[in-house]
């Protein structure tokens, strides 16, 4: 890879959130941005070495931090900063300059702030996440706009899952937003074996207390609301396909065919079988 790549953002017709500009350098020994005031957020990830960033608070006093690899630093517009690479482990780092009328609120869920403008992943994992998601964004210049922006909601994403510092649950506004992740968690991986606690997982939340948020947002448990998914999708097959109940079961999540038919009696109040019969949309032209 080059050691300096920079891209700008060709289309600012999106709102709630958009890039500005985006890239990647390995930088020399004491090489430096500032002071400098930025128009936009600025988040830099740091994929090895070290560096250091001067920064105002929110009462104007001075503050310096030291990053070392797998750490990231957000930079707020209209404050004078400065930023430089360590003498002796110079560091690397990708970057991603973003604004739109929910970036800042997506970025206070995440816990980042002129006041907290330091990223630590809560596991290496996510951190590794939250890399990959940078580069899609800055090794794919020739993707489309909209291919863009769907990364840097993927990269926010990560960023919220990921924190180490994410705000705890403060008002609806954050418990609708954890709601939401799981909901969107069951939509796409219904037909596997998933747990209770691998949805507390995606969110990144105790499972007791993730349980808690969801019941409160959605008005049903996380279980409860995985079966009703789960029998509403087996319902939608039975009505409209040719596959054997075994074969919807699996695909709802269900291998035990025996274990299917009595949580979908439980929902629907009769067998699968029974619903096919009464529901079957048959070809058109079939009495």
């Amino acid at each position: 890879m080059p050691n300096v790549l920079f891209s700008i953002f060709p289309d600012e017709h999106f709102m709630d959130l958009t890039l500005y500009q985006f890239g990647y350098e390995k930088c020399a020994p004491l090489h430096s941005f500032g002071p400098f005031v930025r128009n936009h957020y600025l988040f830099h990830y740091v994929i090895s070495g070290k560096g250091t960033l001067h920064s105002n608070d929110a009462h104007d006093n001075a503050a310096i931090y030291h990053l070392t690899e797998g750490s990231g630093f957000l930079i707020e517009p209209e404050f004078v900063n400065l930023y430089y690479a360590d003498e002796k482990e110079p560091w690397e780092y990708i970057w991603l300059e973003f604004g739109g009328l929910r970036a800042k609120e997506f970025l206070e869920i995440a816990g980042l702030s002129r006041e907290h403008p330091i990223f630590t992943p809560d596991t290496p994992l996510h951190g590794e996440e939250l890399l990959n998601e940078m580069f899609s964004i800055v090794r794919n210049t020739a993707a489309s706009p909209l291919s863009q922006i769907g990364h840097l909601y993927l990269f926010m994403d990560r960023l919220i899952a990921g924190s180490s510092c994410k705000q705890k649950l403060q008002g609806g506004r954050l418990s609708e937003f954890y709601a939401r992740e799981a909901v969107t968690f069951i939509e796409q991986n219904y037909s596997r074996n998933i747990t209770v606690l691998d949805m507390a997982r995606r969110c990144s939340l105790d499972r007791s207390y993730f349980g808690k948020i969801f019941k409160d947002v959605i008005g049903q448990s996380p279980q409860d609301f995985l079966i009703h998914y789960r029998m509403t999708k087996a319902a939608e097959a039975l009505k409209l396909t040719d596959s054997s109940i075994g074969e919807i079961g699996s695909s709802v999540g269900y291998p035990n065919q025996l274990h299917f038919s009595r949580a979908f009696k439980k929902v629907f109040g009769i067998s699968p079988r029974e619903y096919r019969q009464k529901h079957k949309i048959l070809p058109s032209g079939e009495p």
